[in-house]
């Protein structure tokens, strides 16, 4: 008889690289079989949790941003599959710390200046064997309560697992910088479809409701029946609560076909009230009353409807809702339109180029800037579209200007992130290049810090392509917080825009100028060519001028402004 000896599935959280490879050496020298993988943090710990399975995660417990302790909590909520024995690894000897740990949920703790072969090899048995027992009551615990805690119409969580999985996660929470939602919702005019046409009826409307919406839901949004026709969905990790208005939408579209029971063809709306920790509420109690004072609020309006308990909320939601339905109309009504900044040459005091700025013609009094827009619009989808007629729009306009004035001006045009995720970026630039038949080396593409932060190989190779094309490329918003040296080093970029927010506000801003000449300085050793932004002073202008910046842009020279109001300036 061949014995095969199992493999241990390991993953290794530590930000140290040292200790890391460290304990990947002792591992190798076991005489038992690991397949190792590795994390720098617990955000890409989790991922990596989420993709794999392993039978023991050794865990640094201080850690950047999010510790150990933190990463424990979220494996061992019933958010997440219970799945892998823990051992807390530590520089600190503090006995109060492992019991900490213990408590939250690993398995062994070990400091790590006692870290050896041995040490390690029984920590990794030890804890596997605690966890099998833990996981062996768990089973028998959760099989007695599952009889207890299943909602016997609709066979979801019913109110003793709502009320008990809400106040772990509000204490989790306590912890986190996401935010967690509560949305409660219930049929309106129930008690009319009972009385109407039985409690038979009703109960197959709510067996129905509670399909449909279990179908819309993803899997890390608890979704209860917590009595009659009222009904409560918890959503974890929240980054924003817009998440939470589209979970909302959701629900309601898929009640919105007809609900076709045996002897009736029922139309069913609901009322929603929806509240967010910690912004409402920072106990899980207070927080039901806020969910159910927004519910009161929904039943207020006719119709189907949505109401967020904190009323700012509701005002961002609403003003959200608003740009995207005027970005949306803006495209099918042709209400785009482009304003030209100028962009001066500092040397001849002349217009040198322009900067294509995005404007939408509407008749609603919605005030809108592209700050604001084009993020709503990556999000919605839409600025692909968006951004193909900018493109086309401005190098038509350069040909355009060019020939007329004799002249060979330069067109920035600003190119999102998204857009930079799709090949179709490539076609649109080379193809209007060709229809309007400009010159390459005209054109400036910006791109900004944050959309290259952390840019993948496909992207990097698009700005490539199109600097091989003969396009310049700028990087804009230089100096706005992102500011890399690495973003120089490893993109063909051959322009760089000095941010408006770095010019020093008067002559007696010493430390600005230093800031400025120094990275002017930078500059120039990489033969970058400068534009200033922002040029609202004369003594801005001196200051760049002496500094030998090339070009400048801004309310001193001028706004942007319409085809016809640039013309008088040419």
């Amino acid at each position: 008889m061949v014995f095969i000896q199992k493999t241990i599935n390991v993953l290794i959280v530590d930000d140290d690289s040292v200790d890391r490879e460290m304990i990947r050496r002792l591992l190798s020298k076991s005489t038992h079989q690991y397949s190792i993988m590795e994390a720098g943090t617990v955000d890409d710990a989790l991922i990596l949790y989420d993709q794999h399975h392993f039978d023991v995660i050794l865990l640094d417990y201080r850690m950047p941003q999010r510790d150990g302790i933190e990463m424990i909590l979220e494996i061992r909520t019933h958010l997440r599959n219970y799945g892998s024995a823990i051992v807390m690894l530590s520089s600190a000897t503090d006995e109060e710390l492992a019991i900490a740990c213990l408590k939250a949920g690993a398995q062994d703790f070990i400091s790590k200046s006692e870290i050896n072969i041995g040490r390690i090899q029984n920590a990794i048995i030890h804890a596997q064997t605690r966890f099998e027992l833990e996981q062996k009551l768990r089973e028998s615990y959760l099989t007695s309560k599952k009889l207890a805690e299943r909602d016997s119409l609709t066979g979801l969580a019913n109110r003793f697992v709502f009320d008990e999985s809400l106040h772990i996660a509000v204490a989790n929470n306590q912890r986190s910088a996401f935010k967690l939602g509560l949305i409660l919702f219930d049929v309106d005019n129930f008690k009319h479809i009972n009385d109407i046409h039985g409690h038979d009826v009703g109960d197959a409307v709510l067996i129905e409701l509670a399909l449909r919406i279990s179908e819309a839901l993803r899997e890390n949004e608890l979704f209860s029946r917590i009595g009659g026709d009222e009904f409560a969905i918890m959503i974890a990790n929240l980054n924003d609560i817009f998440h939470l208005q589209m979970i909302a939408n959701r629900i309601l579209k898929v009640v919105k076909a007809p609900f076709e029971m045996e002897h009736a063809t029922l139309n069913v709306e609901l009322s929603i009230g929806i509240a967010v920790h910690p912004d409402n509420s920072v106990d899980s109690k207070e927080l039901i009353k806020c969910s159910d004072i927004a519910l009161y609020r929904a039943k207020m309006k006719s119709g189907s409807k949505i109401c967020f308990f904190y009323p700012a909320m509701q005002e961002q939601l609403v003003r959200r809702y608003d740009i995207e339905h005027m970005l949306r109309s803006a495209i099918e009504n042709n209400e785009l339109n482009l304003h030209y900044q100028p962009v001066i040459d500092v040397n001849t005091q002349k217009i040198s180029g322009f900067e294509a700025l995005l404007r939408i013609n509407t008749h609603s009094s919605l005030n809108c800037y592209p700050d604001e827009f084009i993020p709503i619009a990556e999000k919605i989808g839409v600025i692909g579209e968006i951004g193909e007629w900018v493109i086309e729009t401005a190098i038509s306009q350069l040909a355009t200007w060019n020939k007329k004035f004799k002249n060979t001006f330069t067109m920035a045009i600003n190119l999102s992130a998204v857009q930079l995720e799709n090949d179709d970026i490539l076609t649109t630039i080379k193809s209007n290049i060709e229809k309007h038949k400009v010159n390459a080396n005209d054109l400036e593409f910006e791109i900004t810090e944050t959309a290259v932060l952390n840019c993948h190989e496909r992207v990097i190779s698009r700005i490539q392509s199109i600097r091989d094309m003969g396009c310049k490329l700028a990087l804009d918003d230089f100096g706005t917080g992102y500011s890399s040296i690495s973003h120089l080093l490893k993109l063909p970029i051959s322009i760089i825009k000095f941010d408006r927010t770095i010019m020093p506000s008067s002559k007696e801003d010493i430390a600005s100028i230093k800031l400025l000449e120094g990275l002017i300085l930078m500059s120039n050793k990489l033969e970058l060519e400068m534009v200033a932004e922002g040029i609202e002073e004369e003594f801005q202008l001196t200051l760049i001028h002496q500094n030998k910046v090339h070009r400048a842009q801004g309310y001193f020279f001028s706004k942007a402004l319409s085809i016809k109001d640039i013309e008088k300036l040419i």
